[in-house]
């Protein structure tokens, strides 16, 4: 079921005049695929909560292009990658639309999401993703997932602090945890001088943007944080430690 009015091809020349705006190139392969992935997203929406977002404009900009914008960030150096977090795909299951020659691996503690996004991924034929359900601090250790992977990317799942903790026990030495935030970042970037000291990380780009939507500019932000040294054993801590005591 549409979402508004839009037609596929409608959807899909919208899309890419948006990513155009931001200098993101994107090719018809992938326009189908996010077209897919859009009508998947409004039709299972209906029966449970995924996204506040369920027009198509607002799907295509504050989703889809917004998720895109990280591909500024991940380079060739760059091929395997998890997203913490993921929810209903963002901005993990975009990029690996986007990238399938890259290998994602999308992360969440709610179960009924995943099974969202297994249909995604079957629906959509991807060879690149695997899904992965618990959480993030349980995970890393039951699996064995130190230090495994290029890359995190993670969009609107917890403060800085707390979320580089999280993260950055999953990424490589010389890895990136790229984190997606709004506007009031470097109020977090702040309260995160412990949490990068202690977990081995350094700041290393700010890429900032924005958008228009009815006249009210939406700022956002990605950081580019580099691992530079091994996560020390003790980290992460359990998650009633990590809440508590942020670093």
């Amino acid at each position: 079921m549409k979402s508004n009015n839009m037609t596929k091809e409608e959807f899909k020349e919208i899309l890419c005049k948006e990513c155009n705006i931001q200098n993101i190139e994107i090719n018809e392969t992938t326009l189908d695929k996010l077209e897919m992935y859009k009508e998947l997203l409004v039709e299972w929406n209906e029966k449970m909560n995924l996204t506040a977002i369920t027009d198509d404009y607002g799907i295509i900009v504050k989703h889809f292009v917004d998720c895109l914008e990280c591909t500024k960030l991940i380079g060739k150096d760059i091929n395997n990658l998890i997203d913490v977090g993921t929810g209903a795909g963002f901005p993990g299951m975009v990029l690996a639309i986007y990238y399938p020659d890259k290998e994602f691996t999308l992360l969440d503690a709610l179960n009924k999401r995943l099974i969202f996004l297994q249909e995604v991924v079957d629906k959509l034929e991807l060879k690149n993703v695997k899904i992965v359900h618990g959480r993030a601090e349980e995970v890393v250790r039951i699996q064995k997932l130190y230090e495994t992977y290029d890359a995190s990317i993670s969009r609107a799942v917890a403060q800085l602090p707390i979320l580089l903790e999280y993260v950055s026990p999953y990424v490589k030495v010389n890895g990136k945890c790229i984190v997606m935030k709004g506007d009031s970042v470097q109020e977090e970037i702040d309260l995160s001088k412990n949490a990068l000291n202690t977990l081995k990380l350094k700041l290393k780009e700010k890429v900032e943007y924005s958008y228009t939507i009815d006249n009210e500019e939406y700022n956002r932000n990605i950081l580019c944080i580099e691992k530079i040294g091994n996560t020390p054993e003790k980290y992460p801590r359990n998650y009633g430690k990590i809440k508590k005591n942020p670093l």
